[in-house]
């Protein structure tokens, strides 16, 4: 091979990292388990219109960013090369031919963060030239392309962390690795209520990465974030083919606008563009309608599956996204495989016993209390409590008679009036204050500090589940008699004494 400049070395075309990891990178990856590494193979990033792959980048939380670029060339090609400096190529020892990924990176950071970022450190992995055949070659290569910049075929892990580690000095001040990678990876930023960021877990990154199959199932505790990777495949989805369309189901007409809502919230985050209008968020029925409209039968206001609808294909989306499946009468699922044959379906359903996600990332130390006392006068006690001690976002979930009883009580020990949540009103017509009243079938989307739960012996045990697992803060289990659906739980979660 004979290379006349460094930039017509470089334009070579890089070689892609196959899926199958090498033997540096498998050694870069177990350096993962014993040092302060993160490792993405095979990673894209998208900013507004345009996507950027990036074959392996490395995040080290006390330093920056590794970029690494795999080369092919053996000693034989290379120790012929007559190697020159192009005029407009920069002799730095943090670059060498990841210039326009540098730019991306700082870009994306520009724009999200308004720095650049952290800083950003370029190796090349030499898979087929050893560290011997490297100290025969030209020195005009060598110059361009320090040894301490070269992962060799034959690096042990010690050599590699070593030459990492030598490109800074330990620092304090970088950003968090949620953060950092977050911004960087938007497939796999999830931003919770606050806004923060939280980088997706190998597990989640998995399955964000994963092509859909026919029919996927999406299967996790409450509190594993499968909505959330929900709306992050949905997104992927279109970035990855923008004539794409997807239909996302949600059980409640309110439980849609709060998601519409976070759809909004990630793409402003960010600073990507897709249409919006590919992607349609309608509740079980709506989709029913949809589809009756379409044979001129009657309208249905629940989940109703008429059997000419089990007849007559419905091209509705390329991809459907179910979300809380298990929460849906069987005979609409078996529709949803009917119209399945031509899109690819996603159901999304809780677990426990493997699952696809395993974490729980809800607030496990949050307090749980149970009263076996008179719940209407206990909820009105703890009410009061909350109210006067100021916090914040408190949900009281209940059946309607137990609801409207409490609210008129309560005008003698608060002031002004809860609101109650009607699931199947917009969002905009419903107003969210510090203390809420709903149904257990209202619940969808909602979260809260403080939940209230009253008469769990007349609720599903998944419903119940849903419920407890809204509380950040703190669960408070009212009832006057014991049932099966109180002592499961308090086998599961009772702690400390009884009052």
């Amino acid at each position: 091979m004979n290379i006349s400049s460094l930039i017509s070395f470089f334009q070579k075309k890089p070689t892609q990292l196959t899926s199958l990891d090498t033997i540096l990178i498998k050694k870069l990856k177990n350096l993962s388990y014993e040092s302060n590494l993160l490792v993405f193979k095979d990673v894209k990033i998208y900013h507004h219109t345009s996507v950027y792959t990036i074959n392996l980048i490395v995040l080290d939380s006390l330093r920056g960013l590794y970029l690494f670029e795999s080369k092919e060339w053996t000693y034989d090609e290379l120790k012929n090369a007559d190697i020159q400096k192009a005029q407009n190529q920069e002799n730095s020892n943090d670059t060498l031919a990841y210039e326009n990924t540098q730019s991306i990176i700082k870009n994306k950071f520009n724009e999200l963060t308004h720095n650049d970022g952290v800083p950003i450190f370029n190796y090349l992995m030499m898979e087929n030239l050893n560290a011997d055949e490297y100290e025969h070659l030209n020195d005009s290569f060598k110059s361009l392309l320090p040894q301490e910049k070269i992962i060799f075929s034959d690096s042990n892990q010690a050599d590699i962390l070593k030459k990492l580690h030598n490109s800074c000095e330990e620092r304090n001040d970088l950003q968090s690795i949620d953060n950092i990678m977050g911004t960087l990876f938007i497939q796999y930023s999830i931003l919770d209520t606050k806004g923060d960021i939280h980088l997706c877990t190998d597990e989640q990154r998995a399955f964000i990465d994963t092509p859909l199959q026919p029919i996927t199932h999406l299967t996790g505790q409450h509190g594993s974030g499968k909505s959330n990777l929900l709306l992050l495949k949905a997104i992927v989805e279109l970035l990855n083919k923008s004539s794409k369309r997807v239909l996302i189901l949600k059980p409640t007409a309110l439980a849609c606008d709060i998601f519409k809502k976070k759809l909004l919230n990630i793409i402003e985050h960010a600073i990507i563009e897709i249409d919006l209008t590919s992607i349609e968020i309608i509740t079980p029925v709506e989709l029913l309608n949809k589809h009756i409209l379409k044979l001129g039968k009657k309208l249905v206001s629940h989940i109703e599956i008429d059997s000419k609808l089990m007849k007559k294909s419905y091209n509705v989306a390329d991809t459907i996204m179910c979300d809380d499946s298990d929460q849906l009468p069987n005979e609409f699922i078996l529709y949803l495989n009917f119209l399945q044959k031509k899109s690819t379906l996603l159901l999304v359903s809780t677990l426990h016993d493997n699952a696809n996600l395993s974490k729980n990332f809800r607030n496990i130390n949050k307090k749980i209390n149970f009263y076996k006392l008179h719940p209407h006068a206990k909820a009105l006690q703890l009410i009061s409590k909350y109210m006067a001690k100021k916090a914040k976002n408190i949900l009281l979930v209940s059946n309607s008679m137990s609801r409207e009883k409490l609210k008129e009580d309560l005008s003698s020990f608060i002031v002004g009036s809860p609101e109650v949540i009607n699931s199947s009103e917009a969002l905009i017509n419903q107003n969210f204050n510090n203390l809420l009243f709903c149904n257990y079938s209202d619940i969808n989307e909602l979260n809260a500090n403080h939940v209230i739960l009253m008469d769990l012996c007349f609720t599903s045990e998944n419903e119940i589940e849903y419920a407890f697992n809204l509380a950040q803060t703190s669960v408070d289990i009212l009832y006057e008699e014991e049932c099966d659906e109180i002592t499961q739980l308090r086998n599961r979660y009772e702690q400390g004494p009884k009052e």
